[in-house]
């Protein structure tokens, strides 16, 4: 067995090793952040492709999501994909949930930069009946600042709030890191 001594290329390297990434984020009375795990795939199914048309005019150009057609095995795959992101410090899918975690309400998305410019890029979302709501308002009022507070990042970008998808999607690719 070698021990590595220098860390790899790559997207692990955007936080400090010793960093721990928050497991518990209250957002209101009645609803917190936790990360995303594949466990999740019947609540996240429904949530997604219940705003699916939503969803894909603000992800899909960038990320190809949700696909029209998602499957729950589909699903399943994505969501084990971020689950072991998170454990690997790599990227990050938080998803609301109600108190008792019976329904999934969206999603926050912390991500390495792939745009020049940033630190990280974070992006959000609500299920389509929580658009307006005062939930949606506790959650945009809550994730800039608790990764002001609670995230190593100096330069995060808000994509879909302090940029346009389109206007993100025009900056120039970070160059790709060598191993």
């Amino acid at each position: 067995m070698t021990t590595q001594t220098t860390p790899p290329a790559g997207p692990a390297t955007w936080l400090p090793t010793e960093w721990q990434h928050p497991t518990y984020v209250p957002v209101d009375a009645d609803h917190h952040l936790r990360p995303i795990r594949a466990t999740d795939v019947d609540l996240d199914l429904p949530a997604v492709m219940g705003s699916r048309e939503r969803l894909w005019s603000v992800y899909g150009v960038a990320w190809g999501w949700p696909p029209a057609h998602m499957t729950r095995e589909m699903d399943l795959e994505d969501l084990a994909r971020h689950e072991a992101e998170i454990e690997a410090h790599e990227s990050f899918n938080y998803a609301l949930f109600d108190l008792d975690e019976t329904e999934l309400l969206g999603c926050v998305y912390l991500d390495p930069p792939e745009k020049v410019g940033a630190d990280a890029e974070i992006s959000w979302w609500v299920v389509d009946r929580l658009v307006g709501s005062d939930v949606e308002r506790a959650l945009d009022e809550l994730v800039p600042r608790w990764v002001a507070q609670s995230w190593p990042l100096t330069a995060p970008r808000y994509v879909g709030r302090d940029l346009s998808w389109d206007a993100w999607l025009a900056l120039p690719d970070l160059p790709a890191a060598t191993a």
